[in-house]
């Protein structure tokens, strides 16, 4: 089975099970230049986790994708584009999934993998 699922919290409810993989839009340009607005990035729910990593995590009560970096004892959410701070993680158990891949809509020659 495929999933195209619209988000992490909806894919139980659209029939995905918790290990597949699931396909998100990229909105904004906080990830640029690596992912740019309207990319499309395939994230890995259990996906090892490492330094570096960009990830999809659950923040303020919402979901964010940023990269996973180590931050002295801890982890924070990087934006690539430089003007949005880090985001502290108290833990690794907001993080959600491990990104992949990206593709870029009608452009297959530009998918990138990223495992």
């Amino acid at each position: 089975m495929s999933c195209g699922c619209g988000s992490p919290e909806t894919a139980e409810d659209d029939g995905c099970s918790g290990g597949e993989a699931y396909a998100l839009q990229v909105l904004g340009d906080a990830m640029a230049p690596e992912f740019n607005d309207g990319e499309i990035i395939v994230v890995e729910p259990d996906g090892a986790l490492r330094d570096g990593s960009y990830v999809v995590a659950r923040h303020d009560g919402g979901w964010i994708f940023r990269q996973l970096v180590a931050r002295g004892t801890g982890w924070a959410l990087h934006a690539l584009d430089g003007r949005h701070a880090d985001l502290p993680l108290p833990d690794l158990a907001a993080v959600h999934g491990v990104v992949i891949q990206k593709s870029v809509p009608g452009r297959r020659r530009l998918t990138r993998r990223y495992v």
